[in-house]
């Protein structure tokens, strides 16, 4: 069991109606890994991420976490199993302060009543210092890039053996998205294991160790990062760059 991988997917389906957006997408994520899943908008990315963290039901597949089957666990009992998520969006709770939102992050854990909750909070604020000097502040007055970082700092108070992190990028100027790679580059260092989700595959594929991609509703490809990134089908679709006539 100690070389199964930390998350597998098999054949995992996921239908809005009667429309499915995802169909037979396997993946696995081991301990200590950075995985990349790119893809286009619309591919089909966030429905996987929705899928295996239990915010939708697949409707076929199986989701197996630190060995345990959890596909039909709801997302509030994954992230009490470690499997924490930081959601396209950032979702924060905009009238909540910077704190509030923080703690509401260490939930499963009993809020910050534990000496390791307050030191989790304390790691956070060491990464993202900017947060420190708004705690007391609206989430919602700050910049996109500094609710990026408040998301990604309340994914941590969870305390996950797995972090998801589903479109990073999205709505942030490439400084801001240089430094936030930056720190998960970090943490995964640190040996935090990553599942980051990211239409911007250059920048996804610069600190993975392994990518999938996905297109149509499908895993269509996969392997070392390096590799997919010299890929000629996919540095012309998802870098932009041609393949050589």
């Amino acid at each position: 069991m100690s070389h199964a991988p930390l998350l597998a997917v098999e054949d995992l389906e996921v239908r809005y109606g009667a429309a499915t957006a995802l169909r037979g997408a396997s993946l696995a994520v081991r301990r200590g890994q950075l995985v990349a899943v790119i893809g286009n908008n619309g591919a089909g990315k966030t429905s996987l991420m929705r899928g295996l963290t239990g915010l939708v039901r697949p409707s076929a597949g199986r989701v197996l976490f630190k060995g345990e089957e959890v596909t039909r666990l709801p997302a509030h009992a994954k992230v009490a199993r470690g499997l924490a998520m930081v959601p396209e969006g950032r979702l924060i709770f905009p009238d909540q302060s910077v704190e509030d939102n923080l703690i509401l992050g260490a939930y499963a854990h009993g809020g910050l009543r534990t000496p390791r909750a307050k030191e989790t909070l304390e790691r956070a604020l060491a990464l993202f210092p900017r947060l420190r000097e708004r705690l007391r502040q609206p989430a919602g007055s700050m910049s996109g890039g500094e609710q990026q970082m408040l998301a990604i700092a309340r994914g941590l108070m969870a305390e996950p053996d797995l972090l998801v992190i589903d479109e990073l990028s999205l709505g942030l100027a490439p400084r801001v998205v240089e430094q936030l790679i930056g720190v998960l580059r970090d943490l995964n260092r640190q040996g935090l294991t990553i599942l980051l989700v990211e239409q911007l595959a250059s920048y996804a594929l610069a600190i993975a160790d392994h990518a999938y991609v996905v297109a149509q509703g499908r895993v269509v490809r996969d392997g070392p990062s390096g590799q997919i990134a010299r890929d000629p089908e996919v540095m012309e679709t998802f870098l932009g760059k041609k393949k050589a006539a």
